[in-house]
Parts: C-alpha cells; sequence; structure tokens
C-alpha cells in the first residue's frame, strides 16, 4: 500500500451492498488471503517501539480469516527495524523475533507467509544498491530457509526510480535468496509506479524485469490494483462497476504473451455497491484467467487500523463486515 498510516482512515455513512454472489465460478487459485499490517507502521520514527510505533499482526485474527478458507497472509515490517546499523548491519533479533513468530504461526496452520519489506527499494529514505541489497537478504532469506511455506517479497512499491535499477534490485534479491539456501520457496517480484497492475505495461515494468531468472522458475509477478480514481487506495470511491477488470487486462495480456505468473497482492475498494461490483468483477477477471494469476490478497487486516475504510481486521473492521462476505466465493476458489 502507498500509504501505511492509518489516519487515513475513511469517513462518511454505510453504502448500500450488492448482493452477495453464490455461484462458485470456473478457475483455481494458489493463493488467497489477507495482508497483515502492523510491524511497517510508524515509518516516521524509526526503529520505533513496539506496541507505540508499530505492533505484530494478532494471530487470533490470522486463525479467524484463515476458516474462512483464506491460506495466504503477507506481513509487512521495516528493513530498517531488522538491520537498524545498516543495511548491511546485523539482525536486530529483538524485532526480528516478532516478524519470525508471527511467520511461525501462519505456516504451523498450513498457510503461506509471504514476508513483505514494506521499503518502496529505499532504505532510510535512499535508493538501495543491489549489492547491500544482495547482503540483506542473504542475511534474512538463510533465517527461513527451511520453511517451505514462506514467500519471499523482494520490496514493496518501488516507485520513482529507474525501471532497470527496479530490475536489477528484484534480480538481486532473487539470486541472494537463492544463495542463502532457500530453494523451495516462490519469490514474489515486484515492478516500479507502485507495482500496478493498471500501468504495468504503460510504465515499462513489463518491458524491464520480463527477463528476471530464477534457477528454480518460482518468481511470481506480484502487481497492485485499487479502484479508485488515481488507482491510490485512498479514496472508497470506485470509479465504476467494471473497472476491476478493466484495468487488469493489459497486465494479463503481459503474463500470458511472456508465460509468467501474477498475483495481485494488494487489492481493495469500498464497502459500497457500485466498490463490491468491481472487486467481484476484478476477482472474475483473475479466476477466468488462473493460467497466470495464481491468487489475490486483500489489503488489509491488522490490529491498529481501527475505523479505516479497508480494514479486513476481524471482527470489527468495515471490509471484514461488508465486504468479505460479498466476495468469500473467491477465496480458496
Amino acid at each position: 500500500m502507498r500509504f501505511t498510516d492509518f489516519l487515513l482512515a475513511s469517513a462518511g455513512a454505510c453504502l448500500a451492498l450488492a448482493a452477495p454472489h453464490t455461484t462458485r465460478v470456473k478457475g483455481k487459485f494458489l493463493f488467497t488471503g489477507s495482508n497483515e499490517s502492523g510491524g511497517e507502521f510508524g515509518e516516521g520514527n524509526l526503529p520505533g517501539t513496539l506496541n507505540k510505533d508499530y505492533i505484530w499482526p494478532t494471530t487470533s485474527s490470522i486463525d479467524t480469516l484463515a476458516s474462512t478458507g483464506m491460506n495466504t497472509f503477507r506481513v509487512g515490517f521495516r528493513m530498517e527495524r531488522v538491520t537498524p546499523s545498516g543495511i548491511t548491519g546485523a539482525i536486530d533479533e529483538a524485532y526480528f523475533k516478532g516478524l519470525q513468530d508471527t511467520v511461525n504461526h501462519i505456516t504451523s496452520k498450513g498457510h503461506y507467509a509471504v514476508i513483505d519489506p514494506h521499503n518502496y527499494g529505499r532504505f532510510n529514505g535512499n535508493i538501495i544498491k543491489s549489492s547491500d541489497f544482495s547482503v540483506w537478504w542473504q542475511k534474512v532469506a538463510k533465517r527461513f530457509a527451511n520453511n517451505k511455506l514462506v514467500i519471499f517479497d523482494t520490496n514493496n512499491e518501488y516507485h520513482d526510480m529507474d525501471n532497470s535499477v527496479v530490475a536489477a534490485l528484484n534480480q538481486a534479491a532473487v539470486d541472494a535468496i537463492r544463495k542463502a539456501g532457500a530453494t523451495s520457496q516462490y519469490i514474489f517480484v515486484e515492478g516500479n509506479a507502485y507495482t500496478g497492475a493498471w500501468s504495468w505495461v504503460s510504465s515499462g515494468s513489463g518491458a524491464a524485469m520480463k527477463d528476471l531468472k530464477d534457477p528454480q522458475n518460482k518468481i511470481i509477478y506480484e502487481m497492485h490494483q485499487y479502484l479508485d480514481s488515481d488507482s491510490s487506495g485512498t479514496s472508497e470511491t470506485c470509479v465504476s462497476s467494471t473497472i476491476g477488470a478493466e484495468r487488469l487486462k493489459a497486465a494479463t495480456q503481459w503474463l500470458k504473451a511472456n508465460k509468467k505468473k501474477g498475483i495481485l497482492g494488494e487489492t481493495a475498494g469500498g464497502a459500497n455497491a457500485q466498490c463490491i461490483a468491481a472487486l467481484k468483477g476484478e476477482l472474475q477477471h483473475l479466476l477466468d484467467n488462473s493460467d497466470v494469476w495464481t491468487g489475490w490478497l486483500y489489503w488489509a487486516a491488522g490490529p491498529w487500523w481501527g475505523d479505516y475504510m479497508f480494514s479486513m481486521e476481524p471482527t470489527t473492521g468495515t471490509a471484514y463486515k461488508k465486504v468479505l462476505p460479498q466476495i468469500k466465493q473467491f477465496i480458496g476458489a
């Protein structure tokens, strides 16, 4: 997500919801689930203090979401907290334990845990160098090398840098992860321009990223898609009831033409009839093209979202109460 501050919570009255669609549709997803926020919060105060600046997801909430059929949880955190002395520095064991405990809980239940350095291709505000990225990822991947249910997300939403830099950072991460001995896991790679699905081709991300190499052939291209006017996910108003599927078409064509696999790693819409229709159309498009789309993850659950318009946090989150029941047929499909 482009903004992590939960004070972006939406205001306004609840709008009428679309009627539930109960028909089981064709296709098969490998991954369906939710983002789990908290460990990346407080980016203005690094490294910060646990339970003041950041918090880890609540395991009981993860279990509640899993009971709906979700099998994949993307856990956000900050690189600066993992290695506070510098990107090539030592791991802070106290912070890392919070991440590791969360991941271990998820995978002990047989679910996938996506580890998500929510850093936008930067460390302390500076664009990361590939050599430093390699050092950092080798350290982190080594800790998870024997957990086959861990998925490595190279970095959240690279933006405002040369496409060749984004491609080089992704390749450095892939190489480092494999060098660390993590050879069985999937790796999610992200593009430039906030890895938008709608702009995947037009931004040049696709052209820059298509030649990434993995000896294990387990790269999945992670894209994000919101349904408001500028695709930023800062409004509960969706452009139209069909915008979800429409914004995916070019990315779908790119995946097919280049024989790649993709995942919608973040998506959300307001709790209103138009957005729910758009979300259904978007998820239906993914299912109809499940030969290239491996699944989707909603943005977002987490204990500090409060009344945030997209909160998937059980049991009081707006999306948990009003959106999830409307899209349940796409979970575990």
